[in-house]
């Protein structure tokens, strides 16, 4: 019978059992002290594995022998990442660098090329220095605690890690799952987002594992926005080695429900993490949508009010201009009746049935020099929902990007 999902307080990648990581720096990113632009993951066993990729159109090689090795549907055993530069932007070079890098990898992992994932985050328009992911990969030394050294690793324009676990009792088996992720800019994304790696000690069929990944990452990491822009190297992954000693989930499974709710909550945890690190950011926007036609008209409506620039910066003033909530409502795409819907702001009506309600406009306005904003739509056509997150748009924002490589 399956337990309740409880969260690991102090949770990151290595909590699921059987799993090592770690982290070093090697020169890749600017000096700086307690800075790492290298890390690595390393399955005690094989792992089942699932991925989603960037839907760019220009993708780093990274993606691509990623992609490849996903397809090849054999078991892998860990990933290698470096941070500071993309891969990307460099022609054929690129994926001769990023073969490269999987086999160093593999060769001081002790397996094989095909068993590693290699990844890259950074500035786009530069080769990787081999040299230096050579040195790396000789430095870094695993542990079981190394989950923070790899969070750190991928970091690149982020002020602190992103970092979560969650457990479960699933037949009578407590089993973990766990991940990191990065991203603070650049981050629109339409698969995932810049870089996410989930660990699971759950014995997990990989069919099943790669069927439930894609729209657990549609309603969590694709509903995240900070300012519009894809990534060239987005990347979702998700390893399970089976170590917890559970009976294989599959898709006809009794857990089968309890593993896709446990690893939808770890996910939803690590966006808003990324959401509350938007460069330059002060507050979490959260939109919530209900009573849509569908859940993909409730996904539009959601996530046009987090990626609107004229909410983000009515966020960031703390002002309760709702105009652009109906604004961004209206270009969505989704299907609504002006009146039918209902507003809130932290959970203050504003509106109902299409009819402004007079409020107390600062007391909300108080309410929105907070923490976290959220807004609240019903459309009242249906029963679709979905919710979305974002961050406010601050000048530190435009400072960070305009001096980004300089």
């Amino acid at each position: 019978m399956a337990g309740p999902i409880n969260h690991v307080e102090g949770g990151t990648i290595t909590t699921a059992k059987g799993f090592k990581a770690g982290g070093t720096y090697v020169g890749i990113k600017t000096f700086t002290e307690d800075k790492m632009d290298m890390g690595l993951l390393l399955s005690d066993t094989t792992c089942a594995a699932a991925g989603v990729f960037t839907k760019s159109a220009l993708v780093s090689p990274s993606v691509t022998v990623n992609r490849e090795t996903m397809a090849s549907g054999g078991p892998i055993r860990g990933l290698v990442v470096n941070s500071g530069i993309a891969n990307a932007g460099v022609g054929e070079q690129g994926y001769t660098d990023a073969k490269e890098m999987a086999a160093v990898a593999a060769a001081g992992l002790g397996v094989k090329p095909e068993e590693v994932f290699v990844f890259s985050t950074g500035v786009i328009g530069v080769e990787l220095p081999m040299t230096l992911i050579k040195q790396g990969v000789e430095q870094i030394e695993l542990s079981d605690n190394g989950g923070n050294s790899l969070a750190r690793a991928m970091m690149t324009t982020d002020t602190h890690t992103k970092e979560a676990a969650v457990t479960v009792n699933l037949g009578g088996k407590e089993i973990n799952i766990s991940g990191v992720a990065k991203g603070s800019g650049m981050i629109h994304p339409n698969m995932a987002t810049m870089l996410c790696f989930v660990a699971t000690d759950a014995a997990v069929e990989q069919n099943f594992l790669r069927s439930i990944l894609p729209d657990i990452a549609d309603s969590t990491l694709n509903m995240l926005d900070i300012d519009g822009d894809t990534s060239t190297n987005d990347s979702l992954v998700v390893l399970a080695n089976g170590a917890a000693g559970n009976a294989a989930i599959s898709a006809g499974s009794a857990d089968a429900d309890t593993f896709r709710d446990a690893l939808m909550e770890l996910l939803i945890q690590l966006t808003r993490q990324l959401a509350q690190d938007g460069e330059g950011a002060t507050t979490l926007i959260v939109a919530k949508v209900e009573g849509a036609k569908n859940i993909a008209d409730a996904r539009l409506a959601a996530k046009t009010i987090t990626s609107s620039l004229l909410v983000k910066s009515a966020v960031y003033g703390a002002d309760p201009n709702w105009g652009r909530l109906i604004m961004a409502l209206g270009r969505s795409g989704a299907e609504m009746v002006e009146s039918k819907i209902d507003l809130y702001i932290n959970g203050v009506c504003i509106m109902e049935s299409g009819r402004p309600v007079p409020f107390a406009r600062d007391a909300v306005v108080a309410l929105m020099r907070g923490d976290e904003v959220t807004f609240g739509v019903n459309l009242n056509l249906s029963n679709g929902q979905a919710t979305a997150w974002g961050c406010d748009l601050t000048e530190e924002y435009v400072v960070i990007n305009s001096a980004y490589t300089t």
